[in-house]
């Protein structure tokens, strides 16, 4: 086995092991791999779109405005966060109109915003919440897995060359495959699997797990770097290992946010409407 393979296997057995401790535990502990996870996103984002050097002001609000929003998931006030990033999002925008600075400024906040709050709002306090992340954590991770390996495998066509030359259709639709059984198989773990309904929304979230991967692959490609950071050995940065599951967990956020707005804005535990219990 190659040593950049062993790496990577080690790095990513020891980053498995950290978000299912956190999951299982909940609470504060998943709260604070939530509120890492984005922070160290935004950090990856400013530096690959050079937010520091472009616009030095506007990326300290950057900070100011995920510091709020880390502040707002530690408290658990997390149906308060919503509401606050479309603020600080409305006042970068306005800082670019003005200032001319750069429009990464406001898609850096949106993108590392929505992950820390998606992701708390997923586990939120409840077992449906665990039950939620851990089928989230299946799609996600049987996609990217499989992708990887039958992609290299099989070969082929390649999926999108212009974006990231090393993906093949073969790889998107093994992984595509492997993360509707994978989500699947860990929903029976818990419930009766009664209809489609849950292969279904394993199906969605493994697509938009995929664009979360082209889409970081764009900016990186964008801003001419292979890594978004050298902070996982074997892996790079934070954003090249949770780039699928940001999509995946923003997905989730958006359709229970529809399902809010269908029953009259009722209060709604996030993973029970999740997997339709």
């Amino acid at each position: 086995m190659q040593t950049e393979l062993k790496l990577r296997i080690a790095s990513g057995v020891v980053l498995a092991a950290v978000a299912l401790g956190a999951t299982w535990f909940g609470g504060l502990a998943f709260q604070l791999l939530s509120v890492a996870i984005a922070l160290l996103v935004y950090y990856e984002w400013s530096t690959i779109t050079g937010l520091a050097e472009r616009d030095f002001q506007g990326n300290a609000f950057g900070w100011l405005s995920l510091a709020i929003i880390a502040a707002l998931i530690l408290l658990g006030n997390i149906g308060y966060s919503l509401p606050a990033l479309l603020l600080v999002v409305v006042i970068s925008v306005l800082w670019v109109s003005l200032k001319k600075g750069s429009w990464w400024l406001p898609g850096g906040i949106v993108y590392a915003g929505l992950t820390g709050i998606s992701l708390a709002a997923l586990r939120g306090d409840d077992n449906p919440g665990l039950a939620a992340t851990l089928f989230v954590f299946a799609v996600v991770w049987g996609t990217d897995i499989l992708a990887y390996f039958v992609g290299r495998a099989l070969g082929g066509p390649k999926l999108a060359p212009r974006i990231s030359p090393g993906k093949t259709w073969s790889g998107a639709i093994g992984g595509t495959i492997c993360g509707v059984l994978a989500g699947t198989a860990a929903f029976m773990a818990y419930f009766p699997l009664q209809d489609l309904r849950i292969p279904m929304l394993a199906l969605v979230l493994s697509v938009a797990s995929q664009i979360g991967d082209l889409f970081e692959s764009f900016i990186k490609r964008r801003f001419g770097v292979k890594d978004s950071s050298h902070l996982i050995p074997g892996h790079g940065g934070v954003m090249d290992r949770v780039d699928g599951l940001v999509f995946a967990c923003i997905a989730t956020l958006v359709l229970v946010l529809i399902q809010y707005v269908v029953s009259d804005g009722r209060q709604i535990a996030f993973g029970s409407v999740l997997l339709g219990l």
